[in-house]
C-alpha cells in the first residue's frame, strides 16, 4: 500500500525557489526495468499552455539524459532535510559507474505513469514530457551567465506536464 496520497498540485504551499535551489530535488527517468536518478538544483514550476508544468535541465553528459530522451515520463522527488546526504550522493556519483539505488538503499516505487520515484520522498511529481530543447549560447542576453558552461556543455531542458502530484500521507 502506498504511503502517498494524490493531491491537486494547486493545493501546495511549497516555496519552490527554496525547494529546488537550496534543498534540491531528485529527477528520475526510465522505467522499472531501467532507470536512473540524479540530483537537480535548477528547475521551475508554473503554468504554460494552460497546463501545470515543471521545467528541468539535464546536461547531455549525464546518464539520466539518455533515459530522459528514451522515455515519455519522469518524476521529480522532494525530500526532507534528513535526506540531504542522499541527494548529495545522487548528485556526485554516476549511475553508469555503480548501482546508486542499491548502494543508497532507497525504495523505488512505480507510479501510475510507469515512472519511478522513491518511498523516502515527501513530495513527488509524475510528469509527461511535452517539449524539449537545448540551451543555445547564441540566445544569452546576459553573456555572464555563460560562466555556468566553461566546457560548453549546455543543458537540454524538458517541459513536463504534471500528471500526478503525490504527497507523503
Amino acid at each position: 500500500m502506498s504511503s502517498f496520497q494524490k493531491i491537486n498540485a494547486e493545493q501546495l504551499h511549497n516555496n519552490f525557489f527554496k525547494a529546488i535551489g537550496r534543498e534540491w530535488m531528485l529527477l528520475t527517468a526510465g522505467t522499472e526495468k531501467s532507470y536512473n536518478a540524479m540530483t537537480a538544483g535548477w528547475g521551475t514550476m508554473g503554468v504554460l499552455w494552460r497546463l501545470n508544468v515543471c521545467i528541468c535541465f539535464v546536461r547531455p553528459s549525464r546518464y539520466t539524459y539518455e533515459l530522459m530522451e528514451k522515455n515519455e515520463y519522469f518524476t521529480l522527488s522532494f525530500f526532507e532535510k534528513k535526506h540531504r546526504e542522499l541527494l548529495t550522493y545522487f548528485g556526485t556519483v554516476s549511475g553508469r559507474q555503480e548501482d546508486k539505488i542499491k548502494k543508497a538503499q532507497v525504495n523505488p516505487v512505480i507510479g501510475e505513469t510507469g515512472a519511478v520515484y522513491f518511498d523516502e520522498a515527501s513530495l513527488v511529481f509524475e510528469c509527461k514530457k511535452i517539449y524539449a530543447d537545448n540551451i543555445d549560447p547564441k540566445h544569452f542576453i546576459d553573456k555572464g551567465l555563460m560562466n555556468n558552461y566553461p566546457g560548453a556543455d549546455y543543458h537540454r531542458f524538458y517541459v513536463g506536464e504534471i500528471r500526478n502530484c503525490l504527497k507523503k500521507a
